[in-house]
């Protein structure tokens, strides 16, 4: 076999900066890919996608099902094709679809076997396979490879890869290429480890045998439980495609994101996050809950970003930038942490600032005792305010620097300068708050000032502020800068207080910066599950919800199992019907326990470990 060309950039260096500018919007220009009737990628809009939970075999459902999410706004329809049977049957379902008026393009998902993404490329418009696990089986094995082993390991799967790429090349059909922080292959994680590069390298390899090819109609993903995680994969895989000349399109996803409002937070993190650094051209939100309701989620969260998207392709140039940011980028880029995380260094201010926890505060709401076992550490308000049982930190204690034009910065110094050891925060258009805060992390930097920065906004309703800070919030949060949280609404209610500290502390949950309650990792539905997924989350969450810092995830079957769990302290993963695996880590520790006993002999694992508490009355 002709060896493939050497790599374009150093494999594992860490590349330069993902972005021109982390202070204006412009959107990561990729190529256009034809998936079927939609154009993806390029100018085209953000497109939403989901995944059936039907059983492939059952073509009525599934495409009833297929119909549902189209109509609630689904663009693009995944379905699981694990073996070959079901890759075939997506044949009758297309066909099906088509008979009722539907032509929405179609994606097979596919995990390990070769053969069933070659059967499913012939009747369904896009193929996802993933490099991990895709003619690979992974064991978890330590091994030291050699270059001459590793590059006969490339051949491999070169020859394994190869006709799938030809294939999909004759019949026009697009391909993803979706890692998942949780199932590299021993190869990769022998070389760069459990990491956001070894998830990047993982797509590269893939990339090259199809670009060896000629093939480009390529769509990737970093997908991550940890939302963390998977923006930092996400920003080195940009990084490395500017320098190696790449401009594959993106999908964008917080796999296991789990249900309710955890599910919605963590995905409006991470895609949101991604979407305003200009990331990202198609999303699915991964919920634990039936996929029709991860559509109006998806929607919600690139409104947002979707005219931002649309003015920066519009525009032939763009806009000169003030001389104040192009000296301000370097800053940022050199001191703040794209691909790893450190939190900005501050001095301490009472409660806030230095080595404490964020902290956590609610504005002008009425706090209650009970908000102490929560976790409620401050008040922010007029003079005045009554505080109660909490410290008041009054807006007099609260330096708010108003950032509505870069000019604005001018002030930013000579402001803290005469307000020594004053709390920071930024007044701005709410959506300007995430660069905002940035252009002042960056110029307090350049002038050496350490003042400890408070996040603070107010919205029009808990469902606004759950999305608005989960997006701007969660990005500065997980990119050091932030040391407290506050919120309020604008038209605020004594009934709010509860529902707004309990989005700040989810809020801090999901950025795992600060641990108050159990941390559940559970994969939305789809053909493959092996139990009533939602029933499950629910019952284990009911169980062991009360378990701080715990981590816990629940998983459907083998293939979403020990490697997408990634850091979970346990797992609970569907083995059979009615048989159930439990790990420890990623160690199998008791295998296909019966389903009505596994709930009891999780709770046993736990205690064996130590980690068990009781529940308070």
């Amino acid at each position: 076999m002709q060896k493939l060309p050497p790599t374009r950039a150093a494999a594992g260096s860490i590349p330069e900066a993902f972005t021109e500018s982390p202070f204006a919007y412009g959107a990561f220009r990729t190529r256009e890919v034809q998936v079927g009737t939609v154009g993806l990628g390029g100018a085209n809009p953000i497109r939403i996608q989901s995944m059936t939970i039907s059983d492939t075999m059952n073509t009525e459902a599934t495409v009833q099902e297929a119909i549902g999410l189209i109509e609630a706004g689904c663009e693009l329809v995944r379905i699981t094709a694990p073996r070959v049977k079901e890759a075939e049957n997506l044949k009758n379902i297309k066909a099906r679809l088509v008979e009722l008026g539907y032509n929405t393009p179609l994606i097979a998902d596919i995990h390990f076997l070769p053969a069933a993404a070659m059967t499913a490329i012939e009747h369904v418009e896009k193929v996802r396979i993933n490099p991990g696990n895709f003619a690979d089986r992974k064991f978890f094995e330590l091994r030291e490879y050699t270059e001459s082993e590793y590059e006969e390991e490339l051949d491999r799967i070169h020859e394994a890869f190869k006709p799938l790429v030809v294939r999909a090349k004759e019949l026009g059909r697009v391909l993803r290429i979706g890692t998942n922080h949780g199932s590299l292959s021993d190869r990769i994680m022998n070389r760069h480890g459990d990491t956001a590069m070894g998830m990047v390298e993982s797509a590269l390899e893939f990339i090259r045998i199809a670009e060896y090819y000629d093939f480009r109609d390529i769509v990737v993903s970093m997908k991550a439980s940890n939302p963390g995680v998977m923006i930092q994969a996400y920003r080195l895989l940009v990084a490395r495609f500017l320098k190696e000349g790449m401009n594959y399109p993106l999908h964008l996803g917080v796999t296991e994101a789990g249900g309710g409002k955890d599910g919605r937070i963590k995905s409006s993190i991470g895609i949101g996050s991604l979407l305003g650094d200009g990331i990202g051209d198609t999303i699915r939100v991964s919920l634990t809950e039936d996929s029709i309701h991860e559509i109006p989620v998806a929607r919600k969260i690139a409104s947002y970003f979707d005219p931002l998207r649309t003015a920066s392709y519009t525009l032939q140039n763009a806009p000169a930038r003030p001389a104040i940011l192009s000296a301000l980028a370097p800053v940022y880029n050199s001191t703040f942490k794209y691909y790893d995380y450190k939190r900005r260094e501050s001095d301490t201010v009472g409660m806030i600032g230095g080595k404490n926890p964020i902290r956590i505060g609610l504005r002008n709401t009425l706090a209650r005792p009970a908000f102490l076992a929560k976790g409620l550490d401050f008040v922010a308000g007029p003079q005045g305010t009554d505080g109660g049982d909490f410290p008041l930190i009054t807006f007099q204690d609260i330096l708010d620097l108003s950032i509505f034009e870069p000019e604005d910065l001018d002030r930013v110094v000579p402001q803290v300068r005469a307000r020594p050891g004053a709390i920071v925060s930024v007044l701005c258009n709410e959506e300007e708050l995430t660069r905002s805060y940035r252009m002042v992390a960056a110029e307090l930097k350049r002038a050496d000032l350490k003042n400890p920065i408070l996040l603070l906004a107010r919205y029009n309703s808990i469902e606004e502020a759950l999305y608005q800070t989960s997006i701007h919030f969660g990005a500065l949060l997980l990119d050091g800068i932030g040391d407290a949280v506050a919120v309020g609404l604008k038209h605020a209610d004594p009934s709010d207080g509860e529902p707004l500290l309990d989005l700040m502390l989810d809020l801090l949950q999901a950025t795992r910066l600060r641990l108050s309650k159990t941390e559940f990792i559970s994969c939305p539905s789809c053909g493959r599950t092996l139990f009533d997924l939602q029933e499950t989350t629910a019952r284990i969450q009911k169980r062991t919800g009360h378990l701080k810092g715990v981590k816990i995830a629940i998983m459907g079957c083998v293939v979403n199992g020990p490697g997408e769990m990634a850091d979970a302290d346990f797992g609970y993963v569907g083995a059979g019907p009615g048989k159930i695996h439990l790990y420890r880590g990623k160690e199998l520790v008791k295998k296909s326990i019966p389903s009505e006993i596994a709930d009891e002999e999780l709770v046993k694992l736990i205690q064996e470990d130590g980690m068990w508490v009781d529940p308070q009355a």
